[in-house]
């Protein structure tokens, strides 16, 4: 069954950058400073970290229900499959740290198969990741679990209590593959040293190679989800800046980019468009676009090359019986 949420309302007068709307919180300064850079950039771009607000959290979990959107449910038939397998590579016990936990469903899984005694699941949605925790907590009783909210492409400051041995890295779901191939090293580095050395570890999935037709409309389904989606970040950026987006008034597009192996996401002005937000503004042609996403498909030996530039070893990859995905854990 197609799955819809409601559209967002567009704002009315007066604009967000208004007087009236000062009170509204912004986002740092700095922050304020960077996302204005990738509006001001040839080509406009904005961070995919921004797709998560509250509503964005929960419009990429109906995302992970459409028929078209095949990574989450491989991903969890490939752990089904080889639970046994993934349970003896890892270890029973230990903390799962999920960067980007979003709903923690797939944490429950894998803390119930791991007997993981701490959890922590970080998210810069933080609200959503607040409720998604006291869910897991009410499912596995005998878990500690955090919430932390942050960005997980900077540095995570965990509580100071969490253990450092037997620390697990989880990171499901092909996030990896939103990074170029150099930030996605860097970010590899960060939970590497996230994982401590001692009987540390990254369990993580990725997206592999396929069909372009199976690509394609798992980023553009009939229903408009993902349209939705990408449109709402739009919406979260009107918050964040004080801009006067009219997310209506945006195209999603995506398709594949076989030079770079990725798909790409981009939101098209549908007429000529002028937004404004305090102290500037641009000015943006009809079709003119905005990167909000790629999605890199990585072969699995490129990958493995990758986790040992980062300073893992002994990696080992279970995968579907049709070769679309992997998980792949390393030890540090």
């Amino acid at each position: 069954m197609p799955v819809t949420l409601a559209a967002p309302a567009v704002a009315a007068s007066p604009p967000p950058w208004s007087t009236s709307a000062a009170a509204q919180p912004l986002a740092p300064a700095d922050e304020r400073v960077q996302i204005i850079a990738g509006l001001l950039d040839q080509p406009a771009r904005i961070s995919p970290k921004y797709f998560y607000d509250e509503r964005g959290s929960q419009l990429f979990e109906a995302i992970t229900r459409l028929p078209e959107y095949y990574p989450t449910r491989t991903e969890q038939a490939v752990l089904r499959r080889h639970a046994r397998a993934i349970a003896q590579a890892v270890g029973r016990g230990g903390v799962v740290i999920e960067p980007g936990a979003g709903s923690c469903d797939k944490a429950r899984v894998l803390c119930r198969l791991l007997g993981a005694t701490h959890f922590v699941g970080v998210d810069i949605s933080a609200d959503y990741l607040e409720g998604a925790v006291a869910r897991l907590r009410a499912a596995l009783p005998g878990l500690d679990a955090r919430a932390v909210g942050g960005d997980i492409t900077a540095a995570i400051e965990l509580p100071g209590d969490v253990p450092q041995d037997r620390r697990l890295v989880f990171y499901p779901g092909s996030s990896i593959g939103n990074f170029d191939p150099p930030a996605a090293l860097a970010l590899l580095r960060q939970m590497h040293a996230l994982a401590r050395r001692e009987r540390g570890g990254l369990l993580i999935g990725i997206d592999l190679p396929k069909d372009l037709a199976v690509l394609q409309a798992a980023y553009d389904d009939a229903a408009g989800v993902t349209a939705q989606f990408n449109r709402n970040i739009l919406a979260h950026v009107n918050r964040l800046i004080g801009s006067d987006f009219e997310p209506g008034q945006w195209r999603h597009e995506a398709f594949f980019n076989t030079a770079a192996s990725r798909i790409e996401m981009h939101l098209a002005a549908c007429g000529p468009q002028q937004v404004r937000w305090p102290g500037g503004g641009r000015s943006f042609a009809a079709h003119e676009r905005i990167h909000t996403e790629n999605s890199y498909k990585y072969p699995l030996p490129a990958f493995l090359d990758l986790l040992t530039r980062a300073g893992f070893r002994q990696p080992q990859a279970w995968t579907d019986e049709r070769g679309w995905y992997a998980l792949v854990h390393a030890r540090t």
